[in-house]
């Protein structure tokens, strides 16, 4: 199935236990929402990690690249709330990269997401093609809800403020969404099998909530 170039925002961070009943609540109650009103904006989804990778993590799609560029969200961007000045202040080894969505095979939100970075691969047609094949070799899987490509935009990827801007690297990354725990491992499995990726640098997240644009305008 063909899709329309979207983008996506993605943020993934550690937090202090201490600070977690207030980032959470910063979260749930103001930022998802706050970003998702922006023009452009299509929703937010939050996880939190079940194996691998940081802790908390955010996924913005929108639908394209100049989302990113526009007035209202250089405007949101540079002019956080102070709620949003302090949490981002205290998140830990925090990431943010803006990413073309590419080479999506399905529709839908998993409750079950895996991703790989691709340290190995270089971002191109090769890869898009790779990824397309994968995605026709995936879906006929059990569980099997979306598979699809960021490839990270040096430009628009501009860092968080606790970020370190030491060896930063805008790798692209495979995002596996299927509905059951067991589905993600074998969709896994399967994808470091065929684009020979180490099993053990896979990270698995579980969906926590999800806000869409539509829903704000009922």
């Amino acid at each position: 199935m063909e899709h329309k170039s979207n983008a996506m925002l993605l943020v993934a961070t550690d937090i202090a236990p201490a600070d977690e009943e207030d980032f959470n609540r910063w979260y749930d109650r103001e930022h998802v929402e706050e970003r998702v009103r922006i023009a452009g904006f299509l929703s937010g989804t939050r996880y939190q990690s079940l194996l691998g990778g940081r802790k908390y993590l955010g996924l913005y799609l929108t639908e394209s690249l100049a989302s990113f560029t526009s007035q209202a969200y250089q405007t949101a961007f540079t002019r956080q709330t102070p709620w949003s000045v302090a949490n981002l202040a205290k998140m830990q080894d925090p990431m943010r990269r803006v990413c073309a969505v590419e080479s999506v095979t399905g529709i839908g939100t998993g409750s079950y997401l895996a991703i790989l970075v691709l340290a190995s691969r270089s971002p191109g047609d090769k890869l898009n093609a790779e990824v397309a094949a994968l995605g026709a070799q995936l879906r006929e899987q059990n569980g099997f809800v979306r598979c699809s490509l960021l490839t990270p935009d040096e430009t628009l990827s501009s860092s968080l403020p606790n970020e370190s801007r030491d060896n930063r690297e805008l790798l692209p990354m495979i995002l596996l969404e299927s509905s059951s725990a067991e589905a993600s491992r074998t969709l896994a499995a399967s994808t470091c099998q065929t684009l020979q990726h180490p099993p053990g640098e896979v990270q698995y997240y579980g969906l926590s909530w999800q806000l869409t644009a539509q829903e704000l305008k009922s």
